[in-house]
């Protein structure tokens, strides 16, 4: 702290502020542009970081104006939005969320670590731990999904996978924790829009993933646009400074989103910039994003007795840390050494992400296809469109490194004669080619429809009201389709889409997602059975609009739906369970699971209880299953959701072998917030249940019953 204290002391007010400033390089675009003069400003101290920014050489300029242009000589900052790649672009997080592999998630994170500090980048605006459970949200395509515990194995993951062993190492950068908080709970699922929720569902599904984040030393944390229960978050203090400082202990840098500052006014709790300049840094925002308010209003807000000199230097303090901590005050010009075969290893990785990234909805048996299929249509307009592929926030990627459906699969299947029209482009009107398409896929052994949504129609600012397939892709489809050939529909999206008419009359349907650069090659594999699919739904999958949002930790209602009971909780018009439920996938294996024991029918508060459950695999093909388990609170003073997810494993499994998977579970696995919001521990019944996705009716169970302590088998 010696540094930062003598920091502190040789500043003037304009230079400290300088070090809350964040500012946008717009080298890439990601929210409404912002004049200014940065290298001016760079030079005045006014600046103390920079986004949008990256490579050797810019970098190096920028942080020569800060480190040898500047009277203190404090480097620079430099953030860019690294959500699931840098140079190698891998799969959306909502698809790389389906493999449902730590590891993975970790790696592709470190991987992307590695590519940004090579280029200059120290601080990434990842990961996106937005617990969501509406896909007309257009971000849901940049987070974990819809369930909890599993967004915390996410952040647990991607804070390691970023900030490495050490923020100090070259190949590190630091990790910030994002949209804090609720932002996937938006109404109507419409971007920016205000949250309301309780304070019940803001403790057990939208902070646990930034309690995990905090857990594992992120870096930093980035407050939300949205407001939550009346309060912006960028001004609320009983989160941020409450909840995150003091509760979790969080010692990092929090930032605002792109001008949310600014916004408090239009949210209507602050008359002028300079209350809202003031509101931000007293609730506990450290560095403003973009709008210059805290750099140009603070010294009114200080004059006023809004905020106090103390407010603004702790603010500085942790910026100065963070600094620190990224050793730019030794080696302000750090940048990571990439290998020389780490281009390919890199791609190498994408593929395998990619491959594990697939979910197979559905498969009558045309998958996967034939070794020595002759003809094949490649039907769509997302059958070749390279720079589709890459998804939302792929600042430093570039479609020309993608690999396109069309190019993977003549790559696959060299000796196969592959016709290809798009038929219809993605969101356009025109359907004059549609009679080609169908004209070009009449006789072929199978037909391949690529179907879904363009990149930019997923990410911020891509709310949708309407879920189905944009344009005229619709009509192509049910031409092609009416054609009687075997075919097989991909979907790439960044979020379910409601489509009951296809998964009726597809022989097989997979979502693709996003894929990043290798999606052509790993779509393939799939295809071909090279790869046997084995990713699971994040999320569930409505079949249309008017069921969301739909989740399977629903909480029970009195009147359980009844197929002949009218006056209970159902539709007149649509199922009330979704398409396909949390955890679904299809693999080209068939697995089954038994003999669900528990090691215990009571158990004590002290104790755990362990599960184990033989899955067998019952085809002649290797592969790998995940395997989940749900808990229900039978009777409790608050009550507790159908099921809850407490644990999940993968397991390989060779033809025909089985194996036995076990599950601990201690007492906090079966602890919920009581009334007064603080953890607790009640005796009673539990069910445990064990499956292949949270379609309850396809679940093993037993019953188990936890012991008060004054019980026999509890504490004394």
């Amino acid at each position: 702290m010696a540094r930062i204290d003598s920091l502190l002391r040789a500043m003037t007010l304009e230079e400290k502020l300088g070090q809350l400033n964040l500012v946008t390089a717009n080298q890439t675009v990601t929210g409404p542009i912002v004049a200014g003069e940065m290298p001016q400003d760079i030079r005045a101290g006014r600046v103390g970081g920079v986004f949008n920014l990256w490579g050797r050489e810019t970098a190096t300029g920028a942080q020569r104006l800060a480190v040898e242009e500047t009277r203190l000589g404090v480097p620079l900052l430099f953030g860019l939005d690294v959500l699931h790649g840098h140079r190698t672009i891998f799969p959306i997080p909502l698809a790389e969320a389906g493999a449902f592999d730590e590891s993975l998630w970790e790696h592709t994170a470190r991987v992307a670590a590695f590519e940004a500090a090579n280029e200059g980048v120290c601080l990434t605006f990842a990961p996106m731990l937005d617990v969501a459970r509406d896909p007309r949200w257009g971000r849901i395509a940049e987070g974990p999904g819809e369930d909890p515990f599993l967004a915390e194995k996410f952040a647990r993951a991607k804070v390691k996978g970023f900030q490495g062993e050490s923020l100090s190492h070259r190949n590190a950068i630091a990790a910030t924790a994002k949209h804090f908080c609720a932002g996937g709970a938006a109404t109507a699922g419409r971007d920016y829009a205000s949250v309301d929720v309780s304070e019940r569902a803001l403790r057990e599904v939208y902070l646990p993933p930034f309690r995990a984040a905090v857990e594992a030393g992120v870096a930093a944390i980035m407050s939300a646009f949205n407001s939550v229960n009346g309060h912006p978050m960028a001004a609320h203090g009983v989160l941020l400074n409450g909840f995150l400082r003091r509760e979790l202990g969080f010692e990092g840098v929090v930032m605002s989103d792109y001008g949310a500052i600014a916004e408090l006014v239009e949210h209507g709790v602050a008359a002028d910039l300079v209350e809202a300049a003031a509101l931000a840094l007293k609730a506990g925002v450290d560095m403003d994003m973009v709008s210059g308010v805290y750099l140009n209003r603070l010294p009114e807000a200080l004059a006023r007795g809004l905020v106090e000199m103390g407010d603004i230097d702790a603010a500085v303090a942790r910026v100065l840390r963070l600094k620190e901590r990224l050793g730019l005050f030794d080696d302000p010009y750090r940048f990571a050494m990439l290998e020389e075969d780490a281009n390919e290893t890199h791609r190498e990785l994408a593929r395998e992400a990619a491959r594990r990234a697939i979910t197979l909805l559905s498969n009558d048996g045309v998958l996967p296809l034939a070794a020595d299929i002759r003809r094949l249509a490649v039907i769509g307009p997302l059958a070749d469109a390279p720079a589709e592929m890459l998804g939302p926030w792929c600042a430093a990627g570039a479609s020309a490194n993608c690999v396109t459906v069309l190019e993977g699969l003549k790559s696959a299947l060299p000796h196969c004669d592959i016709a290809h029209h798009p038929g219809v482009s993605i969101a356009g009107d025109d359907e004059s080619g549609i009679e080609a398409a169908c004209a070009l896929a009449a006789g072929a052994d199978a037909i391949l429809l690529c179907l879904g949504e363009s990149a930019g129609m997923s990410g911020e600012a891509a709310s949708r009201a309407m879920l189905g397939l944009p344009g005229k892709q619709r009509a192509l489809a049910e031409k092609v389709l009416a054609l009687g050939a075997p075919a097989i529909a991909l979907l790439t999206s960044g979020r379910p889409l409601t489509v009951p008419w296809l998964f009726e009359k597809a022989q097989a349907v997979l979502a693709t997602w996003f894929l990043g650069d290798m999606a052509g090659n790993a779509i393939a594999d799939v295809l071909t059975g090279r790869f046997n699919p084995s990713a699971r739904l994040p999320v569930a999958w409505p079949r249309e609009v008017g069921q969301i949002p739909i989740f399977y930790a629903e909480r029970s209602t009195g009147r359980p739906p009844e197929a002949n009971n009218p006056f209970t909780s159902k539709y007149l018009d649509c199922p009330v369970e979704p398409q396909f439920p949390f955890g679904h996938g299809l693999s080209y294996a068939r697995v089954t699971l038994a003999n669900l024991r528990v090691n215990k029918i009571e158990f004590s508060p002290d104790e755990h209880i362990e599960t184990t459950i033989e899955a067998r695999n019952e085809s002649d093909k290797t592969t790998q299953e995940t395997i989940f388990l749900f808990i229900h609170d039978v009777t409790a003073s608050v009550a507790r959701p159908l099921m809850e997810l407490k644990a999940c494993a993968r397991v390989a499994l060779a033809p025909y072998e089985s194996k036995t998977v076990a599950f601990t579970l201690g007492a906090e696995s079966f602890s919920f917030l009581g009334e007064d919001m603080e953890p607790l521990i009640e005796p009673g019944a539990f069910d445990i249940l064990v499956g292949l996705s949270a379609e309850r009716k396809n679940l093993l169970s037993a019953r188990v019953r936890l012991l008060s302590i004054s019980q026999p088998g509890g504490r004394a």
